[in-house]
């Protein structure tokens, strides 16, 4: 009984997420959108966030909404692309991207990190970005809440 739950659960997420990836204009790499949220999670922690800052091959998205950040703060070195606008803005052409969001756009190839407050958000767009050949994609999943906690610990310790 449990299996079948969790059966009718999965299909009833994929189809859903067909839906709202049709509703969005987004396809997947082979053209449609039923696999738009089977992507396995990929989840990152506060250290390795904080590794793969450090080396500076990895770009960090923040998708929470644009007074989100100006009121709480942001993770440094991380560019703000709203979760409503990360389907679009991974589809658009390299120079319309760099205008808008003042940043070279990424491959398909490069490492890819999404945040938000919490998880929830960065969850989505990395479902997003994986539909769209991001397969090296990953998303911050403690967000801006842990990543305060920490930073503040931190802080406090070095004093």
């Amino acid at each position: 009984m449990v299996q079948l739950g969790l059966l009718l659960w999965s299909v009833r997420r994929a189809v859903l997420g067909s839906a709202e990836a049709a509703l969005w204009g987004l396809k997947s790499k082979n053209g449609c959108c039923h696999n738009f949220c089977t992507a396995v999670s990929k989840d990152v922690t506060y250290k390795e966030l904080k590794n793969l800052l450090n080396s500076k091959n990895t770009m960090l998205i923040d998708v929470r909404e644009k007074w989100e950040i100006l009121e709480y703060g942001k993770i440094p070195g991380s560019i703000n692309i709203p979760l409503d606008e990360v389907g679009q803005a991974l589809q658009m052409n390299p120079g319309d991207f760099k205008d808008k969001y003042n940043e070279v756009k990424p491959s398909e190839s490069d490492n890819l990190v999404f945040s938000c407050l919490a998880g929830v958000r960065s969850k989505k767009a990395l479902d997003i970005a994986i539909s769209l050949g991001f397969n090296s994609a990953q998303h911050y999943a403690g967000g801006w809440k842990e990543w305060v906690t920490y930073e503040f610990s931190e802080n406090k310790q070095e004093n």
